[in-house]
């Protein structure tokens, strides 16, 4: 599952609506929107995006939220570390050959520190 995969489904849920009546709404398959969710697919375009925060009446910080977390939802993402300096293309391929090893704690201490040492870099 993705991460936009999951929020849409706790919000489809919270508004106990199904798959079915998103699809039927948006004018896809129920079973777009299911490989959608579970990363099947690629990540969902702006357009689309925004046709589903309509649907579930999101506005500013939630459709917000749903909008970043779809850009993030790219189940197949790809890194290109040419023109870099080793290390990063060590890190690179340091993740992905070891990314189904690392449960969900893992990860989100490694995003943690990664979103500090960008942030370091910005200031």
């Amino acid at each position: 599952m993705t991460p936009f995969g999951q929020r849409m489904r706790e919000l489809r849920a919270e508004r106990r609506l199904t798959q079915q009546q998103q699809a039927e709404q948006l004018g896809v398959s129920k079973a777009y929107i299911s490989a959608l969710e579970m990363g099947k697919r690629g990540k969902p375009s702006a357009p689309f995006v925004d046709q589903i925060c309509v649907w579930l009446g999101l506005i500013w910080d939630d459709a917000e939220e749903l909008k970043t977390l779809a850009a993030m939802s790219h189940p197949k993402p790809t890194i290109d570390a040419s023109g870099t300096h080793p290390e990063a293309v060590a890190l690179a391929n340091l993740l992905a050959q070891n990314i189904d090893s690392l449960d969900e704690d893992a990860c989100e201490r490694l995003m943690i520190h990664l979103r500090e040492e960008l942030s370091r870099k910005q200031s």
